[in-house]
């Protein structure tokens, strides 16, 4: 299946008062159309950076270093900012981490997803509030009419995200980009959440890219998952492959690390060590390998580590599979 969206060797990089740091080292990720898609990691590993670069909304203090992100074999690298302005939203939109932190605190949030839809279309302003009370249905918010005229403060967490679904929805994007969108909500409000997303991947064939650190929570709602370190993917493969047989020693740990995929609490493993300082000049070609167990010389060779094929759909960045 041709792609929807292919990342292809992207470096991003942060100014700082204490250096530089390299985010993203030549990172390379291909979307499909209708597939949910996990990219896991520990905080650092670049996740929402990858996201960020995705949609066009990194921090003034970072460069895109090199590298391409094609949509529909289009580069968005190389779009002019209104071109840019025009296809955010209704190519790709994004479910931010924080809610509250992602709404406006002193405008109603159905006047927040009414500005969305007006933007990318040309409704009239009686078909722009039936857009808003059908989006807050859809994302089964109870009474919608009272809802609407609700200001973010007077919502819950998982009511506040839901809002942030719904504006993300509201133009009926190709991609959808989910940030950590059940950080902070009860177990209930999460499945809901996910129930939600996984709906819009099989009725509209949306692409989507969960991002994430519960290793779990991907494992129940992905078709596959991109495994991130430091910067760079180092395993793609179907969710099924991964669980049974991780190739890449991060994988391994990560998934020892989980209490439901662990087996038993007897069973649980910590990673050793932390990830490397992305500032440093020296940093390895494989910036897992000084946590690694099975370090070898051929490890610490110079050049790129390129992700290779290990199995059907199975992608890993290691000099020493097992």
């Amino acid at each position: 299946m041709t792609p929807l969206l292919s990342i292809r060797a992207l470096s991003v990089e942060f100014d700082t008062r204490h250096g530089t740091v390299h985010a993203l080292d030549r990172l390379s990720l291909d979307i499909a159309p209708g597939e949910i898609i996990g990219i896991i990691g520990e905080s650092g590993s670049g996740k929402s950076v990858t996201a960020h670069a995705v949609m066009g909304i990194l921090d003034r203090a970072a460069r895109i270093t090199g590298g391409e992100v094609l949509f529909q074999g289009e580069n968005l690298l190389e779009m002019g900012r209104r071109a840019r302005d025009g296809w955010r939203g209704r190519g790709a939109s994004i479910i931010f981490q924080n809610p509250r932190a992602a709404l406006n605190p002193i405008r109603a949030v159905g006047d927040q997803i009414a500005d969305v839809v007006a933007r990318h279309s040309s409704l009239s302003r009686r078909a722009i509030r039936a857009r808003v009370l059908e989006l807050l249905r859809h994302v089964r918010i109870p009474d919608p009419e009272r809802r609407a005229r609700a200001y973010p403060f007077q919502l819950s967490g998982g009511l506040c995200q839901r809002i942030g679904i719904a504006m993300a929805l509201a133009c009926a994007p190709r991609l959808l980009i989910a940030d950590e969108p059940t950080t902070g909500l009860d177990v209930t409000t999460q499945a809901a959440i996910m129930a939600l997303i996984r709906e819009r991947a099989r009725e509209a064939g949306t692409a989507v890219a969960l991002i994430t650190h519960d290793v779990a929570l991907a494992a129940g709602n992905c078709d596959r998952l991109a495994i991130m370190h430091a910067g760079h993917v180092v395993e793609v493969a179907p969710t099924a492959a991964i669980l049974a047989r991780p190739r890449h020693p991060y994988t391994a740990g990560l998934l020892r690390s989980v209490p439901s995929l662990a087996g038993s609490l007897d069973q649980l493993q910590a990673i050793p060590g932390s990830m490397p300082d992305l500032r440093r000049p020296d940093l390895p070609p494989c910036r897992f390998a000084e946590r690694c167990p099975r370090r070898l010389p051929r490890c610490d060779a110079p050049g790129p580590l390129a992700l290779t094929a290990c199995g059907p759909g199975h992608l890993v960045a290691c000099r020493n599979l097992p």
